[in-house]
């Protein structure tokens, strides 16, 4: 059954109906007022009652619209001739009970794209929609925004993809392709939500993402986290030992309270995270996780709750009760740390790197592994850290020849015989 609607946008009628099994929807100039929904119902009722007669022809009721050259297919149509009195006429059906029923105006992108946030935002965390507001106005609505949605060809988002390519990053260097991808995701969502409901082919049909290459972790090895450990400043030494072994991100490990330490069973509870400085929910539900604590990390613990239990809810905290500014001890204590120790610049979050790859190293269970990591499967541990584990990258085929071994598949190799004395007396 069809339905009179109105409009969320602009508080027009408009029919919405389905049609050789496509769903099919008609803007009016009407307002949404009782008597104007009496007279569209009758429209509709003509449209129903067509479509069951097999003699519904599209053009002739919508004349204007783009959903009819889809379904070009002249008929007769005595429905219209009824609307008309009993007399053919030029006059549409719409016409006929006085509605001037208009082709679908599409919506701009800005209008759209206010709508499609208004939609989604309640499923967002605030860091998400700070990122997907910045990506909207700062590149997507000074190109797109007085376009029609239906009015963006793919010939469009590819050059607007191209220029992307040459504007300056925060390094003087280009726009990664990466970053271009993640500038192209918002508008192609609100693109393809806007070919769905208002049923024309996105612009975005046939444009793949840019391939990212790859980059390599590079986690440091024990005896280099031995040796950050005792250099470090004693104030973020506990900070940095939690880090090593925990893996925790940084805003993880920078929201930390101590509502989630749980000294007695020694687990940590990732509940909550940091992001610019807002405490927000973790990354994805399967980031919430109890990260079961080492003797290191216990240690550390009953240190640090001596520094600040009664300071501040933070675990980690700076000295007036307030979270750790990441970018200010990244600047000030990590890679001045570094640096003194004349170790390779690395990101802070090496650190969590490392703790999967000091885990698989001495042979933890990888299940175990990625739930204290936050995964949903052991696919990225391996996929990541596989070739930092001896026991994983060997390649000399010697697991596969014990097993043959021990289940007699193949007889063992002879024993070579030792060298005699005299060979090995050498000569004098």
């Amino acid at each position: 059954m069809g339905s009179i609607r109105k409009r969320d946008d602009n508080g027009l009628l408009f029919v919405d109906f389905r049609y050789r099994g496509k769903r099919c929807r008609e803007q009016t100039t009407l307002e949404d007022t009782p008597a104007n929904r009496k007279r569209l119902q009758k429209v509709l009722d003509a449209i129903e009652a067509a479509i069951k007669l097999g003699t519904f022809d599209y053009a002739t009721f919508f004349p204007g619209s783009k959903m009819a050259a889809r379904f070009a297919t002249p008929v007769a149509n005595p429905i219209a001739t009824a609307l008309n009195g009993g007399s053919v006429s030029r006059q549409t059906p719409a016409a006929a009970v006085g509605l001037t029923v208009e082709a679908p105006t599409l919506p701009t992108f800005n209008v759209f794209a206010d709508i499609w946030v208004a939609e989604n935002e309640v499923a967002w965390r605030r860091s998400h929609r700070r990122t997907v507001m910045d990506i909207l106005n700062g590149h997507l609505r000074p190109v797109f925004g007085e376009k029609g949605v239906g009015d963006i060809t793919k010939a469009d988002i590819l050059a607007f993809r191209s220029q992307l390519a040459k504007v300056r990053g925060r390094k003087a260097e280009t726009l990664s392709a990466k970053r271009i991808n993640a500038v192209l995701a918002p508008l192609r969502q609100i693109l393809n939500e806007a070919a769905d409901r208002y049923e024309f082919t996105t612009a975005f049909r046939n444009i793949k993402p840019l391939k990212v290459p790859r980059s390599d972790i590079t986690p440091f090895s024990l005896g280099e986290v031995q040796q950050i450990l005792s250099t470090v400043r004693d104030d973020f030494r506990d900070y940095y030992t939690v880090r090593f072994f925990t893996g925790m991100r940084t805003g993880e490990i920078d929201g930390l309270k101590w509502k989630y330490i749980d000294l007695e069973r020694r687990l940590i509870l990732v509940r909550e995270t940091i992001v610019d400085g807002e405490e927000d929910t973790t990354k994805t539900d399967g980031s919430q996780r109890d990260i079961q604590m080492n003797e290191a990390v216990y240690q550390a613990m009953l240190r640090q709750e001596k520094a600040t239990r009664k300071l501040s809810k933070f675990v980690f905290c700076n000295r007036e009760g307030k979270p750790l500014d990441h970018v200010n001890v990244t600047k000030r204590v990590w890679y001045p740390l570094l640096r003194h120790l004349g170790l390779t610049l690395r990101r802070p979050y090496q650190t969590r790197h490392t703790a999967a790859t000091l885990w698989l190293g001495s042979g933890e269970n990888p299940q175990w592994i990625a739930r204290q990591m936050g995964h949903a499967s052991t696919e990225m541990l391996f996929k990541v850290y596989a070739r930092f584990v001896p026991n994983l990258t060997r390649q000399d085929g010697s697991a596969f020849e014990r097993l043959l071994l021990q289940s007699g598949t193949v007889a063992a190799p002879p024993v070579a015989e030792p060298p005699t004395s005299a060979a090995a007396t050498p000569n004098i």
